[in-house]
């Protein structure tokens, strides 16, 4: 089975359908601290929610429009990285991620969005990466940032949540520009 090493004791492995039981246990751990920011943190509530949000991106694999990996921590599932949009036609895909506040400030998410990046216009042929984050999620605007992103934009109240409008920041990363994630 494919997995990645991002540290000494973190790796990177697809999420699948069969691992609902520690999805939905994970979210409940993490709800508090990512459910500002990331929609199925409201909507995984059981092992039967889990297996939706599980399966909804195998399904997406299997068609070759999404993808989503759990990035698991000394054997303990502490986060996650998604290719929410992929448009292999196009080019265009989106990247996204969530992480337990208890493993942050390791270079997980970086580690974890490079290698994403890379296999996306490496081995994929994809001429842009999108980052779509709220501007208040420094943490987010900063990991774009340190992998060599251009911030081009705000779209201003673009979505809704909580009853509140709210911008969305996009960055974004072209093959030509992409080295890796160095700068």
């Amino acid at each position: 089975m494919f997995a990645r090493t991002l540290a000494d004791g973190a790796e990177l492995r697809p999420f699948e359908p069969w691992q609902a039981a520690e999805f939905a246990a994970h979210a409940e751990r993490v709800r508090a601290d990512v459910e500002q920011y990331i929609p199925w943190a409201r909507t995984v509530v059981d092992e039967e929610s889990a297996r939706r949000v599980l399966q909804s991106y195998a399904d997406r694999q299997a068609k070759d429009t999404g993808r989503m990996y759990g990035i698991w921590v000394d054997g303990v599932l502490q986060g996650g990285t998604v290719f929410r949009t992929f448009d292999p036609a196009q080019g265009v895909c989106e990247a996204g991620v969530w992480l337990a506040a208890e493993v942050r400030g390791r270079g997980l998410i970086t580690e974890a969005v490079r290698i994403m990046i890379d296999w996306a216009i490496r081995a994929r042929g994809m001429h842009r990466v999108e980052w779509l984050c709220d501007p208040r999620n420094t943490a987010s605007a900063a990991v774009a940032k340190r992998l060599g992103m251009t911030c081009e934009g705000v779209l201003r109240q673009s979505f809704v949540l909580d009853g509140e409008r709210r911008d969305t920041q996009v960055w974004a990363v072209l093959a030509e520009e992409w080295t890796g994630g160095h700068g």
